[in-house]
């Protein structure tokens, strides 16, 4: 017995090193019958992008080669495989990193042994924006044609992009043609972003992606000054009014085709709004000229609208009061009541009540006699006694008659 044991223990560790290389020889030998690769197009997406981040390019290279481990019947295809390059932690970045591709399965019975690509090389950049300015480039002018100013609306735009791309921008150019045929121009024009040297930059976002553009086009160009007619509208407050309208300057030097210059008087202003205004305005506004038509100066007018309140008459009955009356005399009047007007502007007017309203007389100084006494008012601020009727009230002064002495008691005869 124990030379059966002395003979199994004998060199035992090659013994043992012997039996696990044939164990890994068999499994791999299995393992090599049952491992394929895949040899389609498997997407990579990115996943965890970072916020205000641009990544370029927008999709990475697909996976061309998956090698992986199966039982023997499982089918494979693109779907079977799921790869993502995660940016979590790529936070801030600029420039040019590698990341790993992380290929899965949803099969669990597919075992992804390798694949290639297993990196993807991508650029960071920050996404920006910036305000730049339109530029209208036209066409050549056809002969016999002449243009006036070109305007464009709006003038400035938002770029949006990578941070090194948009800084390239130095401005959106809008192209225009100019027809032979002498049609003023007036359209929405594609907007393009260009650099210093005029040449197209991408890739930018341009918001609005359009600007309209007006040029005007003459083939008898002339040039003719005509009156500045401001154009109001709205209504003032309630209870004032516009009490005059200057303009400065009164003239406008305008240019355009004769037959269109022929037809016009004035020039009018870009409407100026004046819908509950209590308050003198000065305001600046530009000429509303017709289509063809353009003013040789575009400076704006000077437009001074000056408001006042609306004034008018109200007529009370009012009674009378006395002023400076002597204790020793007596007033009689013609009358004990009169109709006073009162002027003022609506407003205060209508504040009024003529429950509250008394007309005065001022007797002080009047002698015995019959007086002609002018009806006076002391009426609240802002308004005035206009007329009264009667003007004048007659004041009979008599002096009042002294005390009668008292009857003597008859304790008092006795």
């Amino acid at each position: 017995m124990r030379r059966i044991v002395g003979i199994i223990v004998h060199n035992w560790p090659l013994k043992l090193a012997a039996i696990g290389l044939a164990t890994l020889m068999y499994g791999g030998l299995a393992l090599s019958q049952n491992t394929q690769t895949f040899a389609g197009v498997v997407p990579v997406r990115y996943v965890n992008e970072p916020n205000d981040t641009v990544v370029l390019p927008s999709t990475p290279r697909p996976v061309t080669e998956v090698r992986y481990f199966a039982p023997t019947g499982v089918q494979v295809a693109t779907t079977s495989f799921i790869a993502t390059v995660d940016l979590s932690g790529q936070e801030g970045k600029v420039g040019v990193v590698s990341v790993p591709i992380n290929l899965t399965t949803p099969d669990s019975r597919i075992r992804v042994l390798g694949f290639v690509p297993d990196t993807a090389t991508v650029e960071l950049d920050h996404l920006t924006s910036r305000d730049v300015r339109v530029e209208v480039v036209p066409g050549a002018v056809p002969d016999g044609l002449t243009v006036g100013p070109t305007t464009v609306q709006p003038a400035t735009v938002t770029v949006t992009g990578v941070a090194t791309i948009v800084s390239k921008v130095d401005a959106v150019r809008a192209d225009v043609t100019i027809q032979s045929s002498g049609i003023d121009v007036d359209e929405e024009a594609q907007l393009v972003a260009v650099d210093k040297l005029g040449n197209a930059v991408s890739p930018v976002d341009v918001s609005p992606p359009t600007a309209r553009v007006v040029i005007p086009v003459f083939s008898d160009r002339q040039s003719r000054t005509l009156p500045v007619n401001p154009i109001i509208t709205g209504r003032p407050a309630a209870g004032f009014e516009i009490e005059s309208v200057a303009v400065d300057p009164l003239v406008a030097l305008v240019t355009g085709d004769a037959d269109q210059l022929a037809e016009l008087s004035q020039v009018d202003t870009v409407p100026i709004p004046m819908t509950g205004v209590s308050a003198d305005e000065t305001v600046k506004v530009g000429l509303a000229l017709p289509t063809g038509v353009v003013a040789v100066n575009d400076a704006p007018v000077t437009v001074t609208i000056t408001i006042r309140p609306v004034t008018g008459t109200r007529t009370f009955s009012a009674g009378l009061q006395l002023i400076g009356e002597s204790a020793d005399l007596h007033y009689a009047l013609s009358t004990d009541r009169v109709l006073i007007t009162i002027g003022g502007s609506i407003a205060d007017l209508d504040r009024l009540s003529g429950a509250t309203l008394v007309a005065t007389l001022d007797v002080a100084g009047l002698k015995e006699g019959a007086h002609d006494v002018v009806v006076t008012a002391n009426l609240p601020t802002g308004t005035a006694l206009v007329a009264a009727d009667p003007p004048t009230v007659k004041v009979t002064v008599t002096p009042l008659a002294p005390a009668s002495p008292a009857l003597s008691s008859p304790a008092a005869q006795g």
